[in-house]
């Protein structure tokens, strides 16, 4: 008997040195990226922006090449931590650059392309994308390097190395990766890393065009700490405008553009317009919505969709248009987002916030709550199937935001469907 718990013992003391040498590989893998990293230009656009011009700007999260139609996501209540295959993610990469060749924008920022990941079956996206539009001038930034994450045990979702990927039709002087603010404690482990990117691209006045590329966090607490992110990035784009340049910047904001979503949610909290800074503003489609809600297969019947994605620009650049290309989610949870603009010889008149109502937003303003409280659920019964420490803080998050909502409907009587603004 003395000899079995003596081998039992050494068992657990095993055991527990794995567990705490796993602990620290992670803790020491979590060194963020410094900041104001200078980035390498692929050069070979060689013209220069032009006032007065009509251009076009295209802003698309791939997903990592993940998510087909018919893909869930785990971290949102889904099945999946991996991409079905290397097949799948070569399929989806190769649709959805065909699509951008398709459209043809003066401009494409893309977020969450992965370049060594094992979610993505180690398909180099920056490669296939980059080869692909070789006339374009492009700069590349990693958006995170995360340590091989053991999770979820049945699949793990392993090592990530994901960036944003900015492509151009007019020659870049420079580009620098700035640093995002991140939340501390157990959330570094759903958010190891942000940042955006400003690429610098000269005009013939002697003016830059700084396009900004961004990719905001999603898996927060409270939603607080993309707030702070933006208010950063809000703040740079002001400081440019002020020096005479003009600012540009688009991707995934992970908040609610278009205000149409009940704000009892982190991850899908409003916008906050009242840090828009005098002469930047907001624009967001009207068309469709940019985002789905990846619990579940794509069913255009029930899923909970919005928009997160769409763009900023400085006083002196004049929107023309602003839409979501609508693919139907066919090879990513988000839509491309488009926008025409023209560079201004003057300011215009600073609107603040500029974006209408998504289109069937009434139609959905019923079920908006209902569909967010089960998504919750969802969630939250994954969350304790495979409970572990590494989700304890969105299993808090998830119980966090139903409270919310019941309480909303306790003391106000009604469910908490936010207002559209025209």
């Amino acid at each position: 008997m003395r000899k079995f718990f003596i081998g039992l013992g050494a068992l657990v003391g095993a055991l527990l040195i794995l567990i705490l040498a796993y602990a620290a590989y992670v803790l020491l893998g979590m060194d963020r990226i410094a900041d104001n990293q200078a980035l390498e230009i692929a050069q070979t656009a060689t013209d220069a922006p032009q006032l007065g011009r009509e251009y076009s700007l295209l802003s698309w999260n791939l997903g990592f090449g993940a998510y087909s139609d018919d893909f869930s996501f785990f971290m949102d209540g889904g099945e999946h931590a991996r991409a079905f295959s290397q097949e799948a993610v070569e399929e989806n990469t190769a649709a959805m650059i065909a699509r951008i060749d398709e459209i043809n924008p003066d401009f494409a920022l893309l977020q969450e392309v992965d370049v060594d990941s094992d979610r993505s079956w180690h398909v180099d996206q920056r490669a296939m994308i980059a080869g692909s539009f070789a006339q374009m001038s492009s700069c590349f930034a990693v958006n995170y390097d995360s340590p091989y994450l053991f999770y979820p045990f049945n699949e793990p979702i392993g090592r990530s190395l994901s960036g944003i990927l900015t492509l151009s039709g007019a020659r870049m002087e420079s580009a620098l990766r700035r640093s995002l603010p991140l939340e501390g404690g157990l959330n570094r482990l759903t958010d190891l890393d942000r940042c955006y990117t400003v690429s610098r691209l000269p005009l013939e006045n002697g003016a830059e065009l700084c396009l900004y590329n961004l990719h905001l966090s999603a898996y927060t607490s409270d939603g607080s700490i993309s707030t702070e992110q933006a208010r950063l990035l809000l703040a740079d784009m002001a400081a440019e405008y002020a020096a005479g340049n003009y600012a540009l910047a688009a991707g995934d904001f992970n908040k609610d553009l278009l205000g149409a979503v009940a704000n009892e949610y982190s991850w899908a909290q409003p916008f906050p317009v009242e840090l828009l800074p005098e002469g930047i503003s907001l624009y967001a489609p009207e068309n469709a919505p940019s985002c789905r809600y990846a619990c579940e297969p794509y069913d255009p019947q029930t899923a909970f969709v919005l928009t997160l994605d769409g763009f900023l620009a400085s006083a002196n650049i004049e929107v023309l248009s602003c839409e979501t290309v609508d693919e139907q989610f066919a090879h990513s949870d988000h839509n491309p987002v488009l926008l025409r603009f023209r560079l201004l010889a003057e300011a215009k008149e600073n609107h603040g916030l500029r974006y209408a109502r998504m289109l069937g937003i009434a139609n959905m303003r019923e079920q908006c709550f209902l569909t967010a409280a089960v998504q919750n659920i969802k969630r939250l019964v994954a969350s304790l199937r495979r409970a572990s420490l590494y989700l304890i803080p969105c299993i808090y998050t998830q119980m966090q935001g139903f409270v919310n909502g019941l309480q909303h409907i306790i003391k106000c009587g009604s469910l908490p469907f936010g207002k559209s603004s025209d």
